[in-house]
């Protein structure tokens, strides 16, 4: 469950990310209001997901996915840039998210002789 709290935490990241972008700096109220509520969601989702998980593995999958999705809605709807080298870089960045969902979250304790 913790794996989902993460995954709901950081696509609702995205939202509040783009909803910065169209806020106009927070001039325009009915962005903002819904950027503020997908803000709050996502925290929470993250903080639920912290019960469980050590908070250097989910900090960086919370914020990796937030920087994926809004990089990828960017290159996809919002007409930024796409270069070979980024698409690298934005594949690397989703690579090593996954990477972290592996690696055990306890270490065993070595046997001191």
């Amino acid at each position: 469950m913790a794996w989902f709290f993460l995954i709901a935490g950081g696509i609702l990241e995205v939202g509040w990310a783009l909803g910065l972008s169209y806020s106009d700096g927070f001039t325009k109220i009915e962005i903002v209001i819904p950027t503020l509520v997908l803000m709050i969601l996502s925290f929470y989702f993250f903080s639920k997901a912290l019960n469980y998980l050590p908070v250097s593995t989910a900090y960086a999958v919370f914020t990796g996915l937030g920087s994926f999705g809004t990089a990828i809605v960017g290159m996809l709807f919002l007409g930024n840039t796409v270069s070979p080298l980024k698409i690298f870089f934005v594949i690397t960045l989703i690579s090593c998210i996954i990477g972290l969902k592996f690696i055990p979250d306890k270490q065993e304790k070595e046997e001191v002789l």
